[in-house]
């Protein structure tokens, strides 16, 4: 099992540690509900060194994303990312990743799963055809996300890059706690704010960024927060996790990510796709709410009032910010419309839930 340069700083602090995509990595501190109401209140800070970062460099780059990603990479300028997905050849989702622009047509990083670094370096490497230049940097980055309302303002004394300015699915390179060449981003998972800084860890650059965040952050509530809090935050907004909400076999369009899916170029399954948007899906990803008492959990049956299986969960939690249990699940297209009763079965019971509007919160 691997570690991250900060598993000796969680264990220090208590975290209850468990593997997590091959990592040895922090579930939680002082509870899921205490470290979640943190960050969506004022701040907390996540270790995500597990997840996986290529640098792909050249003039065909550019040419290599826009085949093999759902999004519009061309729309992408220097210090700005966007969100999109890795399509397969049968119209499923290889991976969901981030995409950076460091040089417009020339440089560019790509942030996937911690699981699927493997997976997605052989799946881009095939269609490499133009010998576009390509790094896993995923072993020596470090990245922690700074998440929630106040992370930018405390922050900001740690650098001259302006943090409170950065807008939404941008980012600066600057540097951090005196560490040169750190990229700043605003991609955050919990849909609280704040930044993501990723670095390379020389020089005991880690334990100096870690020792000084949370040296102007202990004073003002700044904490370290786990992966279980990371679920439940990115869960109350409804945000996909691949191999639960997303994976091989379902599509972009399915899961209410058609808006990452552009038919402005080429990519793999683009005919798939297309079909499915003019002929309409069977099946979609919705939320919902739980209206009789009980907690909805992965592979859980979704059923009709009849008690005939119309679909399954994917994700579900006690919400800590809406105190009530929500999910995310497949259902048959007809079942899909907002206000809709279904029910969850949990072992011999039904348990009402309604279709609801994602994000939970608003």
């Amino acid at each position: 099992m691997k570690n991250t340069p900060f598993t000796n700083k969680h264990i220090a602090l208590g975290a209850k540690m468990a593997p997590f995509a091959g990592y040895n990595m922090p579930i939680s501190y002082t509870g899921i509900n205490d470290e979640h109401l943190a960050v969506r209140n004022n701040a907390g800070v996540f270790d995500v060194s597990h997840m996986g970062e290529f640098i792909l460099k050249g003039e065909h780059a550019l040419d290599l994303i826009q085949r093999v990603t759902s999004n519009d990479a061309s729309k992408l300028t220097a210090g700005k990312a966007q969100y999109s997905c890795l399509p397969n050849e049968e119209g499923g989702i290889v991976d969901d990743l981030l995409v950076y622009c460091i040089e417009e047509n020339k440089v560019y990083m790509l942030v996937v799963n911690a699981s699927n670094i493997e997976k997605d370096w052989n799946w881009i490497s095939k269609f490499n055809t133009k010998n576009v230049e390509m790094h896993d940097i995923s072993d020596k980055t470090c990245l922690l996300a700074i998440q929630g309302p106040n992370a930018a303002s405390i922050l900001q004394p740690l650098t001259d890059v302006e943090l409170v300015n950065l807008k939404y699915y941008t980012f600066a390179k600057g540097e951090f706690a005196g560490v040169p060449n750190v990229v700043i981003s605003a991609t955050g998972y919990t849909g609280a704010g704040g930044i993501e800084i990723y670095f390379e860890d020389k020089d005991g650059a880690a334990e100096k960024i870690w020792d000084a965040i949370f040296e102007v952050g202990g004073p003002k509530g700044l904490k370290p927060i786990g992966l279980g809090a990371r679920d439940t935050l990115r869960l109350e907004m409804g945000f996909c996790l691949y191999g639960n909400d997303i994976d091989d076999t379902t599509s972009p369009m399915e899961a209410g990510l058609g808006w990452i899916t552009k038919f402005t170029k080429d990519f793999t399954s683009r005919a798939t796709f297309e079909q499915q948007k003019a002929a309409g899906i069977t099946r979609k990803l919705v939320g919902f709410e739980m209206v009789d008492k009980g907690i909805p959990r992965h592979d859980y049956e979704i059923k009709n009032a009849a008690g005939e299986v119309i679909g399954k969960v994917t994700s579900g939690t006690q919400s800590p910010s809406m105190q009530k249990a929500i999910g995310l699940g497949y259902v048959k297209t007809e079942h899909a419309t907002q206000d809709s009763d279904i029910f969850i079965a949990v072992r011999d019971k039904l348990l009402k839930a309604r279709v609801v509007k994602v994000p939970f919160l608003s």
